[in-house]
């Protein structure tokens, strides 16, 4: 506990957290979810084609949108940090937290896998790329209201 204590006091974890400027916390989340929109909705858009829709352009022109997904990654990444770093001491004590982890993780997993496939790329990926990108996303909601944090904690 005393290291998420520590994360917490850094000054960038206390001007996002308290600071009353817009380019504090509303940047910081509003920054975490333009990077998840890129980040799922890219590699969303790619797996819908996948399975067969928009048929009318060809896998390969798809490949030109793989670049966006991955700055959508990365400014969702260092995003993220910010706000786990602001409030570490529930953040990181939350189950859900790593359940969210988890779903990223696979989603990147799957989103490489697919992206060096495109020629051929495999209908059972696509379709747990959508839900590991639709878990990682509940998880991240639901982290306001389960876990160590929620109603009733």
């Amino acid at each position: 506990m005393d290291f998420l204590n520590q994360l917490e006091q850094l000054a960038v974890s206390r001007w996002v957290r308290e600071s009353g400027s817009v380019f504090a916390y509303p940047t910081v989340l509003f920054l975490h979810t333009l990077g998840l929109a890129m980040a799922a909705g890219v590699s969303v858009a790619v797996d819908v084609r996948v399975l067969r829709g928009g048929v009318e352009l060809p896998l390969k022109v798809y490949r030109k949108f793989f670049p966006l997904l991955w700055a959508g990654f990365w400014i969702n990444t260092l995003s993220g940090v910010v706000l786990v770093c602001a409030a570490a001491t529930t953040k990181l004590t939350n189950p859900v937290f790593y359940v969210k982890l988890a779903f990223i993780a696979a989603a990147v997993v799957f989103a490489r896998r697919i992206g060096r496939t495109l020629s051929c790329p495999s209908k059972l990926d696509a379709c747990a790329s959508i839900f590991c990108w639709t878990g990682a996303i509940a998880a991240g909601r639901l982290l306001a209201y389960l876990g160590t944090q929620g109603p009733g904690h």
